[in-house]
């Protein structure tokens, strides 16, 4: 069996008055959203590109850029979709993927359930097989000034 292991990142920048979606949910009453070219959900993005890392397909960028009007507000989960068509034509199942989101406010201990059991179903895999947690940077940075939003993310495929 070959194994791969691929890293993502990603950092939004927030403001007031946008929607705030994350890892497929929305955070509800949230006095800031991301901004982005898509719906800007930096988790999802972290883990488009760890898994097209892992699959060595280059990175979010290059396979979905900003600059093409057909991404412009597009749902991050039809990404992901897109992602895990790429990484299984090349023969890769996800073992696991492990996130954590940087973020000084709103508290999202309560969606993580719920993005687990989004992301799960989106990728046909075991909610036991999604790790998301989250961080504070003790006020420090651009997320402890509330400026912006990042996650990382790490996953392991397997090919037989």
């Amino acid at each position: 069996m070959k194994i791969r292991v691929g890293f993502g990142y990603d950092v939004h920048k927030l403001e007031e008055g946008r929607r705030f979606v994350l890892g497929g949910v929305e955070i509800e009453n949230s006095p800031l959203g991301a901004v982005g070219h898509s719906d800007a959900d930096v988790l999802i993005h972290a883990i488009i590109d760890a898994l097209l890392g892992a699959a060595n397909l280059r990175d979010i960028g290059f396979q979905y850029p900003d600059n093409d009007m057909k991404y412009k507000g597009i749902d991050s989960k039809e990404l992901l979709k897109d992602t895990l068509e790429k990484v299984r034509n090349k023969g890769f199942e996800i073992e696991n993927i492990d996130s954590t989101i940087a973020l000084q406010s709103p508290k999202i201990s309560t969606y993580i359930e719920k993005m687990k059991a989004t992301l799960a179903e989106v990728m046909k895999i075991d909610q036991q097989d999604i790790s998301i947690k989250a961080t504070t940077t003790e006020k420090l940075g651009f997320e402890g000034r509330k400026e912006g939003v990042s996650a990382y993310s790490v996953c392991l495929l397997s090919k037989v």
